[in-house]
């Protein structure tokens, strides 16, 4: 039978590349064996469901324990009426051990008892009755919300002290995020804040992404069934790209396989990975757009958008950082602090932003391209001086994030610049002060750096320059762009302000300044 890479679900060895499914796990067994609870959480598609259902399959092959993973998903439409949250729930519990487990090893009927206590009246009379040790993971647990969320981790912290005979052994929640994150309403808060009422766990882990070796044999599993072969140097720019995040990992090889090199017997090269890469951050697959989703949760916004905008962080709480790490959507780099997660989400984060802008543009004619389709950097800056006098501030309230407005605004526009056949790419860090824009169209090279000048602060001229010459000497180039947007509440017009100057840096490079 054909394999696959999977970008849907769990992974099944019969269908689907993949690793060995528990590998990236810590060592659970022995939280289990000291009757553990316990908390695992990792963005979504990370291999965390599958890695869970080989463990369980595992365990209860040993002997010893009765395991299976169930979720909890199907009682988030009931957070509000936690009786009717735990039938759904135990309905769907009661069908997906009798897929997993013996018949031997199946639970009596559930327990009828008073809303509030199914649950855990439920696992009691199941404890009691398994020949073996109960284990139970429970998945998508923080899909549930409010009343149902707080019901069924106070029943299962009740049943807790009831371990092993007369409750579960040990108890695994598998969710996105950790359990102070868990949204709640009560209380005036839309968190736990701490672990309570799940105050019995021992440890909160968390599913690593691929290492490089990792991804290396996963591509190398496609290769054996196949023959195509991936380079060692695609699969380096894959891990490069991806930083071993295990759907974009399996997407760009997919999309490679799949769609642009059926052709078996032809090599994947670099040129692919680059090509897969931009068509998955253009199509916005589920995966990209529901973490772009992420983006309008204020606490998310008040760390990505200083991050887009070279800002530093600022007062922002340790448990807020924590999140967008367990969001995925960045982690801590050991030589520059706090960082987007990988390149990838480095390119989707700002464009996502500039959806709403894209859809507010005026008609604008390509007057920038010659009439031989290249690309005129003259033409386009006055396209651009001209679409800025006219549409650049009504168009800054349709930016979502206020501090980087600007820049998603000019980001807008330089995409309908390159939608005709180019490619724009952004370069942004922590403190910097500044976001790098690289434009390439055709043969054409464009560095453009972009600076703000704010209250309190002095004229970025000199900065914008020194660091635009460096930029321009990574690429290789010896003429840019340098856009300085006026935010001070006191700046002058738009018709006073846009105004251009050509200049050189310190290294003789030329540069165009534009005041906007």
């Amino acid at each position: 039978m054909s394999r696959w890479f999977n970008t849907a679900g769990p992974c099944k060895a019969d269908i689907h590349y993949m690793l060995s499914p528990t590998s990236r796990l810590p060592d659970l067994e022995r939280l289990i064996a000291q009757q553990s609870y316990f908390v695992i959480h990792a963005p979504r598609q990370t291999g965390k469901t599958t890695a869970m259902l080989a463990l369980a399959e595992q365990l209860t092959k040993s002997g010893r324990y009765t395991a299976v993973m169930v979720s909890a998903e199907v009682g988030s439409p009931f957070n509000h009426d936690p009786g009717a949250a735990e039938l759904a729930i135990l309905g769907a519990w009661r069908d997906t051990i009798a897929d997993w487990l013996p018949q031997d090893l199946q639970p009596p009927a559930w327990h009828q008892a008073e809303p509030g206590q199914r649950i855990q009246a439920s696992l009691r009379a199941w404890a009691q009755a398994s020949p073996r040790l109960l284990v139970l993971f429970i998945d998508e647990i923080d899909s549930l919300e409010d009343q149902a969320l707080i019901s069924i981790l106070r029943q299962l912290r009740d049943g807790y002290r009831s371990r092993p005979k007369n409750f579960p052994l040990s108890v695994g929640l598998i969710g996105l995020r950790d359990v102070r994150d868990y949204k709640v309403a009560s209380g005036g808060s839309e968190r736990l804040n701490t672990a309570s009422p799940f105050n019995i766990k021992v440890r909160s882990l968390t599913l690593r992404d691929f290492n490089q070796s990792e991804v290396a044999e996963l591509y190398q599993q496609h290769t054996l069934d196949t023959g195509q072969v991936f380079t060692t140097e695609a699969t380096a720019m894959a891990f490069d790209l991806t930083q071993g995040q295990p759907w974009l990992v399996n997407a760009l090889a997919k999309e490679i396989v799949e769609e642009m090199v059926r052709d078996t017997t032809v090599a994947i090269t670099p040129e692919h990975i680059f090509q897969a890469k931009e068509v998955l951050i253009a199509r916005l697959d589920t995966h990209l757009d529901s973490l772009a989703e992420r983006l309008r949760d204020k606490r998310v916004q008040a760390i990505i958008e200083p991050i887009l905008a070279g800002l530093e962080l600022g007062n922002v709480p340790n448990d807020d950082i924590q999140f967008v790490i367990d969001l995925g959507l960045c982690k801590m780099d050991p030589l520059g602090g706090l960082t987007i997660a990988n390149p990838i989400y480095r390119e989707v984060l700002p464009r996502v932003l500039t959806v709403t802008p894209m859809a507010s543009l005026p008609q604008i004619a390509p007057s920038w391209l010659t009439l031989s389709g290249e690309l005129n950097t003259d033409a386009l800056l006055q396209a651009f001086l001209k679409f800025w006098r006219q549409h650049g501030e009504p168009l800054l309230g349709s930016a979502a994030y206020h501090e980087i407005a600007p820049h998603l605004v000019l980001m807008a526009f330089l995409h309908r610049v390159v939608n005709g056949g180019g490619t724009l790419e952004r370069e942004y860090a922590i403190g910097r002060d500044r976001m790098d824009l690289c434009l390439i169209y055709g043969n054409v090279t464009l560095g453009i750096e972009l600076k703000a000048w704010r209250d309190k602060k002095g004229d970025p001229l000199a900065d914008g320059l020194e660091q635009l010459d460096s930029y321009l000497a990574r690429l290789g180039v010896n003429f840019g762009w340098l856009i300085i947007f006026d935010r001070r509440s006191k700046a002058p017009s738009i018709e006073e302000r846009l105004t251009t100057l050509l200049t050189t840096t310190k290294n003789g490079r030329s540069v165009t300044v534009v005041r906007a």
